[in-house]
């Protein structure tokens, strides 16, 4: 039975570039390194940044969802870093009172991202 993510993986190709963007930029924080790989905390899901073992491994990532409390706030922080977004933030459901808004941005490495808030709605 699943219980959660306990890492998630993603393909880089320079690890001090990503370890630049993810700490610096994002804001994560950076557990320990390797000369090929970058352990990060993102609020008790583990990132691994890795380099390419071989050529059959260069391949994008799945799309890793951030979630943060203040996704406009968030996106005009990230902005402001330099990171460069696909979209703007938008509703992309609305259930009940709960609405769910997401935008999303690429790594140095072409792998998408997005950034998530959910939250309660008066109605």
């Amino acid at each position: 039975m699943i219980k959660g993510i306990g890492q998630i993986a993603v393909p880089i190709n320079d690890l001090e570039i990503s370890i630049h963007f993810y700490k610096d930029k994002l804001g994560l924080p950076l557990l320990f390194n390797t000369n090929n790989m970058a352990f990060f905390d993102a609020h008790g899901v583990r990132l691994l940044l890795s380099l390419p073992e071989n050529e059959q491994n260069q391949h994008s990532s799945s799309v890793v969802y951030f979630n943060v409390e203040d996704i406009e706030k968030s996106y005009r922080e990230f902005k402001e870093k330099g990171i460069e977004f696909i979209d703007q933030p938008h509703l992309v459901a609305k259930m009940g009172n709960r609405e769910t808004w997401m935008t999303f941005f690429k790594d140095p490495f072409d792998n998408l991202h997005g950034l998530m808030s959910e939250f309660e709605t008066e109605e």
